[in-house]
Protein backbone atom coordinates (compact mmCIF):
# COMPACT_ATOMS: atom_id res chain seq x y z
CA UNK A 1 0.00 0.00 0.00
CA UNK A 2 2.82 2.38 0.83
CA UNK A 3 4.49 1.68 -2.56
CA UNK A 4 1.25 2.34 -4.43
CA UNK A 5 0.78 5.54 -2.47
CA UNK A 6 4.30 6.65 -3.44
CA UNK A 7 3.89 5.77 -7.17
CA UNK A 8 0.64 7.73 -7.59
CA UNK A 9 2.23 11.20 -7.09
CA UNK A 10 5.10 10.24 -9.39
CA UNK A 11 2.67 9.26 -12.16
CA UNK A 12 0.73 12.49 -11.74
CA UNK A 13 3.95 14.53 -11.90
CA UNK A 14 5.08 12.76 -15.08
CA UNK A 15 1.70 13.42 -16.68
CA UNK A 16 1.99 17.11 -15.83
CA UNK A 17 5.49 17.29 -17.34
CA UNK A 18 4.28 15.60 -20.53
CA UNK A 19 1.35 18.02 -20.82
CA UNK A 20 3.62 21.05 -20.36
CA UNK A 21 6.07 19.73 -22.97
CA UNK A 22 3.25 19.16 -25.44
CA UNK A 23 1.93 22.67 -24.92
CA UNK A 24 5.38 24.18 -25.45
CA UNK A 25 5.86 22.14 -28.62
CA UNK A 26 2.50 23.25 -30.01
CA UNK A 27 3.35 26.88 -29.25
CA UNK A 28 6.68 26.65 -31.09
CA UNK A 29 5.22 25.35 -34.34
CA UNK A 30 4.07 28.77 -35.69
CA UNK A 31 7.57 30.16 -35.14
CA UNK A 32 9.05 27.33 -37.19
CA UNK A 33 6.65 28.16 -40.02
CA UNK A 34 7.60 31.83 -39.82
CA UNK A 35 11.29 30.93 -40.05
CA UNK A 36 10.80 29.19 -43.39
CA UNK A 37 8.30 31.73 -44.77
CA UNK A 38 10.93 34.22 -46.09
CA UNK A 39 12.37 31.52 -48.39
CA UNK A 40 9.24 31.43 -50.57
CA UNK A 41 9.91 34.68 -52.53
CA UNK A 42 13.43 33.44 -53.31
CA UNK A 43 11.99 30.22 -54.67
CA UNK A 44 9.54 32.16 -56.82
CA UNK A 45 12.37 34.30 -58.18
CA UNK A 46 14.42 31.19 -58.97
CA UNK A 47 11.43 29.66 -60.72
CA UNK A 48 10.83 32.81 -62.79
CA UNK A 49 14.52 32.97 -63.69
CA UNK A 50 14.48 29.32 -64.78
CA UNK A 51 11.35 29.95 -66.88
CA UNK A 52 12.99 32.90 -68.63
CA UNK A 53 16.10 30.83 -69.30
CA UNK A 54 14.03 28.00 -70.77
CA UNK A 55 12.10 30.38 -73.02
CA UNK A 56 15.35 31.94 -74.21
CA UNK A 57 16.75 28.49 -75.01
CA UNK A 58 13.57 27.58 -76.91
CA UNK A 59 13.84 30.84 -78.84
CA UNK A 60 17.44 30.05 -79.80
CA UNK A 61 16.58 26.53 -81.04
CA UNK A 62 13.87 27.50 -83.52
CA UNK A 63 16.27 28.11 -86.48
CA UNK A 64 17.81 24.68 -85.88
CA UNK A 65 14.33 23.14 -85.99
CA UNK A 66 13.68 24.86 -89.32
CA UNK A 67 16.97 23.63 -90.76
CA UNK A 68 16.17 20.08 -89.67
CA UNK A 69 12.71 20.28 -91.24
CA UNK A 70 14.26 21.49 -94.48
CA UNK A 71 16.87 18.72 -94.43
CA UNK A 72 14.22 16.06 -93.85
CA UNK A 73 11.99 17.32 -96.64
CA UNK A 74 14.98 17.58 -98.99
CA UNK A 75 15.75 13.92 -98.24
CA UNK A 76 12.27 12.97 -99.44
CA UNK A 77 10.46 12.63 -96.12
CA UNK A 78 6.93 13.83 -95.61
CA UNK A 79 6.24 16.86 -93.45
CA UNK A 80 5.21 14.77 -90.43
CA UNK A 81 8.22 12.45 -90.70
CA UNK A 82 10.52 15.45 -91.10
CA UNK A 83 9.01 16.91 -87.93
CA UNK A 84 9.55 13.65 -86.03
CA UNK A 85 13.17 13.37 -87.16
CA UNK A 86 13.79 17.02 -86.30
CA UNK A 87 12.43 16.56 -82.79
CA UNK A 88 14.64 13.49 -82.32
CA UNK A 89 17.74 15.54 -83.25
CA UNK A 90 17.04 18.48 -80.92
CA UNK A 91 18.86 18.32 -77.58
CA UNK A 92 17.64 21.43 -75.79
CA UNK A 93 14.43 22.43 -74.00
CA UNK A 94 12.59 22.78 -77.32
CA UNK A 95 13.21 19.12 -78.13
CA UNK A 96 12.07 18.07 -74.66
CA UNK A 97 8.82 20.03 -74.97
CA UNK A 98 8.17 18.82 -78.52
CA UNK A 99 8.38 15.24 -77.28
CA UNK A 100 5.13 15.94 -75.44
CA UNK A 101 3.70 17.15 -78.74
CA UNK A 102 4.70 13.83 -80.32
CA UNK A 103 2.95 11.99 -77.49
CA UNK A 104 -0.23 13.96 -78.24
CA UNK A 105 0.14 13.08 -81.92
CA UNK A 106 0.53 9.39 -81.09
CA UNK A 107 -2.69 9.60 -79.07
CA UNK A 108 -4.61 10.77 -82.13
CA UNK A 109 -4.21 14.55 -82.32
CA UNK A 110 -3.38 15.83 -85.84
CA UNK A 111 0.27 16.80 -85.84
CA UNK A 112 -0.24 20.30 -87.24
CA UNK A 113 -2.95 20.97 -84.67
CA UNK A 114 -0.74 19.71 -81.82
CA UNK A 115 2.18 21.84 -83.03
CA UNK A 116 -0.06 24.89 -83.44
CA UNK A 117 -1.40 24.45 -79.89
CA UNK A 118 2.13 24.24 -78.50
CA UNK A 119 3.24 27.30 -80.49
CA UNK A 120 0.31 29.29 -79.13
CA UNK A 121 0.95 28.21 -75.55
CA UNK A 122 4.69 28.91 -75.75
CA UNK A 123 4.19 32.43 -77.07
CA UNK A 124 7.10 32.04 -79.52
CA UNK A 125 6.32 34.04 -82.70
CA UNK A 126 8.79 32.11 -84.85
CA UNK A 127 7.07 28.84 -83.97
CA UNK A 128 3.74 30.34 -85.02
CA UNK A 129 5.34 31.38 -88.30
CA UNK A 130 6.58 27.82 -88.71
CA UNK A 131 3.06 26.47 -88.24
CA UNK A 132 1.77 28.99 -90.80
CA UNK A 133 4.43 27.91 -93.30
CA UNK A 134 3.54 24.25 -92.81
CA UNK A 135 -0.14 25.00 -93.35
CA UNK A 136 0.66 27.03 -96.48
CA UNK A 137 2.78 24.25 -97.96
CA UNK A 138 -0.07 21.79 -97.46
CA UNK A 139 -2.67 24.15 -98.96
CA UNK A 140 -0.71 25.53 -101.91
CA UNK A 141 1.56 22.59 -102.59
CA UNK A 142 4.74 24.58 -102.08
CA UNK A 143 7.84 22.39 -101.43
CA UNK A 144 8.49 22.23 -97.70
CA UNK A 145 12.28 22.42 -98.09
CA UNK A 146 12.16 25.77 -99.93
CA UNK A 147 9.63 27.24 -97.51
CA UNK A 148 11.55 26.19 -94.40
CA UNK A 149 14.89 27.34 -95.84
CA UNK A 150 13.40 30.74 -96.60
CA UNK A 151 11.81 30.98 -93.15
CA UNK A 152 15.05 29.99 -91.41
CA UNK A 153 16.92 32.62 -93.41
CA UNK A 154 14.40 35.33 -92.56
CA UNK A 155 14.41 34.35 -88.87
CA UNK A 156 18.20 34.55 -88.69
CA UNK A 157 18.25 37.90 -90.50
CA UNK A 158 15.60 39.31 -88.14
CA UNK A 159 17.54 38.15 -85.09
CA UNK A 160 20.80 39.50 -86.51
CA UNK A 161 19.21 42.91 -87.13
CA UNK A 162 17.76 42.86 -83.59
CA UNK A 163 21.21 42.14 -82.17
CA UNK A 164 22.72 45.01 -84.18
CA UNK A 165 20.03 47.39 -82.93
CA UNK A 166 20.72 46.41 -79.33
CA UNK A 167 24.42 46.92 -79.95
CA UNK A 168 23.75 50.42 -81.30
CA UNK A 169 21.78 51.36 -78.20
CA UNK A 170 24.49 50.08 -75.85
CA UNK A 171 26.53 53.36 -75.79
CA UNK A 172 23.41 55.34 -74.89
CA UNK A 173 22.66 52.96 -72.01
CA UNK A 174 26.26 53.25 -70.81
CA UNK A 175 26.06 57.04 -70.43
CA UNK A 176 24.16 56.91 -67.13
CA UNK A 177 26.68 54.74 -65.20
CA UNK A 178 29.56 56.55 -66.89
CA UNK A 179 28.39 60.05 -65.92
CA UNK A 180 26.90 59.36 -62.51
CA UNK A 181 29.08 56.51 -61.20
CA UNK A 182 32.41 56.09 -62.98
CA UNK A 183 33.35 59.75 -63.45
CA UNK A 184 32.57 60.78 -59.83
CA UNK A 185 34.59 57.84 -58.55
CA UNK A 186 37.47 58.80 -60.86
CA UNK A 187 37.38 62.39 -59.59
CA UNK A 188 37.32 61.25 -55.97
CA UNK A 189 40.33 59.01 -56.50
CA UNK A 190 42.47 61.39 -58.58
CA UNK A 191 41.47 65.05 -58.31
CA UNK A 192 40.35 65.23 -54.68
CA UNK A 193 43.65 63.95 -53.17
CA UNK A 194 45.58 66.45 -55.29
CA UNK A 195 43.34 69.30 -54.12
CA UNK A 196 43.69 68.25 -50.49
CA UNK A 197 47.49 68.10 -50.82
CA UNK A 198 47.57 71.51 -52.53
CA UNK A 199 45.41 73.13 -49.86
CA UNK A 200 47.57 71.69 -47.09
CA UNK A 201 50.75 72.95 -48.77
CA UNK A 202 49.28 76.45 -49.11
CA UNK A 203 48.24 76.52 -45.46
Amino acid sequence: MNAAALLAPLAAASACVAAVAGAMTSRRRPFVVEEFAPERPARRRDGARATRGRRRAVHDEVPQLLDLLAAGSTAGLSAELSFRRAVACLRGPLGVELVDVLHAIDLGTPWRQALASYATDSGEPDLRRTVAVLARTETLGVPLSEATHELARSVREARRSGTLERARTAPVKMLFPLVFLILPAFLLLTVVPVLITTIRSID
